[in-house]
């Protein structure tokens, strides 16, 4: 496959994985600097909606800039700018806010990095080159909750190697830990790699005509963007179903968390690892419809989402993690089958009707939105001590239930099981 993909794409891949990678050990990180703190449960995802933030306020702006300026060098700027959120974390800076600038580099980030792939990429190549992005998203999700469990773990606070630095090193930065300190080190190191592997990403040489930059041409030329992309059928399916699916996907990334320590008896460290099992899933799901789907029959894959959501419902009265491994591990892996072609049609249509910066912007502005209604919506229902299993109930039901609705409102008697059957059958022929 690797010989079909444009010189480079290896490079971007591996950049951003471990930018990715980076961001969501420091996720893990910052929660147990929260309960060193011994902050309300609520206040975790309140991380994740300081991260999201930018995402909405910024989108207006952000495909500007992705289209004006070479996508490898706002990549690298960007990776810069989390840098310096991760080390206002480690000067004592609050969570909130360092993550807030964490999240102002990650919303730059996603339109230099989709702009490059809508660009380089044929329309034909589109599912597998999305494959091997969300492989990489998601495994960094994977090994970025693994790597944030175990920098937060006993063995490796209490390890001789820290306690060694710790002593070197004795202050205290702010209200944190010396060792949680040197956890924060480890993930600025990280940014650092991700920022030389940026230099072996391949400009596209893509121009397009500069428009104005005043705030109100940006923001009038985004709004109108934003409808043209929702008011086309093609777009406007995939943009719902992406937009959905991250705004779901974001709730269960703390719902899980939550879930395995209440009712599985997890500590956060081990719990760290159950979340990282759904991501494995999803790559799963991602690598097998990568090499199995056109993007032609991308909306085939829809009633997998009614499956996701009756698996989600189920898993919620498995009792011990031993049994909650291959229940998530199917929750991820349907998840994987149904964002990967939603993706690529999403980011196809994009392009033939907006610009790649503008595109991706409006997907980043719609799915982030979501996520931070869930993140508002999960940490108020977390703060009025609603139970958790009845949160992900909701979700599982109202995942389930958009899809059915979807199926039945927009493609009624042409899509289901057969049609993504018979495309598999014959290898996404």
């Amino acid at each position: 496959m690797q010989d079909r993909l444009p010189r480079g794409f290896s490079w971007l891949i591996s950049a951003q994985f471990i930018s990715a990678l980076a961001d969501h050990a420091l996720l893990i990180v910052a929660i147990a600097h929260l309960q060193f703190l011994n902050a309300p449960e609520w206040w975790a995802p309140l991380l994740k909606f300081a991260f999201t933030l930018a995402y909405v306020f910024l989108a207006p702006f952000i495909g500007n800039l992705a289209d004006r300026v070479c996508k490898r060098r706002l990549m690298a700027w960007m990776n810069a700018l989390k840098w310096v959120g991760a080390a206002a974390m480690l000067a004592g800076a609050p969570p909130m806010l360092a993550f807030a600038l964490v999240g102002m580099g990650a919303s730059a980030y996603a339109p230099a990095k989709y702009g490059l792939i809508t660009e380089s990429v044929p329309p034909s190549r589109l599912v597998s080159a999305n494959g091997w992005i969300e492989c990489a998203v998601v495994m960094s999700v994977l090994l970025g909750t693994g790597l944030g469990g175990a920098l937060v773990s006993s063995i490796w606070l209490q390890s001789d190697l820290v306690s060694f630095v710790a002593t070197l090193w004795p202050l205290t930065l702010g209200a944190s830990s010396a060792s949680l300190n040197v956890s924060l080190v480890v993930i600025l190191m990280l940014y650092v790699v991700a920022g030389f592997l940026n230099l072996g990403i391949v400009p596209s040489g893509a121009v397009y005509p500069r428009r104005p930059l005043s705030v109100w041409h940006m923001t009038s030329d985004f709004w109108k963007a934003n409808r043209t992309l929702w008011r086309d059928r093609s777009g406007g399916l995939s943009l719902l179903l992406t937009t959905v699916f991250w705004g779901v996907g974001a709730l269960l990334q703390f719902a899980v968390l939550h879930w395995s320590v209440q009712f599985l008896g997890l500590t956060l460290d081990k719990a760290a690892f159950m979340q990282g099992i759904v991501a494995l899933g999803v790559v799963v799901g991602a690598v097998w419809v990568a090499t199995r789907l056109r993007l032609k029959h991308a909306t085939s894959v829809l009633p997998v989402g009614i499956l996701m959501g009756s698996v989600l419902l189920m898993s919620l009265w498995i009792p011990t993690w031993q049994l909650a491994v291959p229940s998530l591990l199917i929750l991820g892996a349907l998840g994987g089958i149904l964002v990967v072609p939603m993706n690529a049609l999403l980011q196809h249509r994009g392009h033939r009707l907006l610009t790649a910066g503008q595109s991706i912007a409006v997907q980043g502005f719609n799915e982030n939105l979501s996520v931070l209604i869930t993140m508002g919506v999960y940490s108020a229902l977390i703060a009025a001590d609603t139970p958790v299993r009845a949160v992900m109930a909701f979700v599982g039901l109202a995942l389930a239930g958009t899809i059915a609705y979807i199926l039945m409102r927009r493609m009624p008697q042409r899509q289901g099981f057969k049609p993504l059957m018979r495309h598999i059958r014959h290898g996404g022929g």
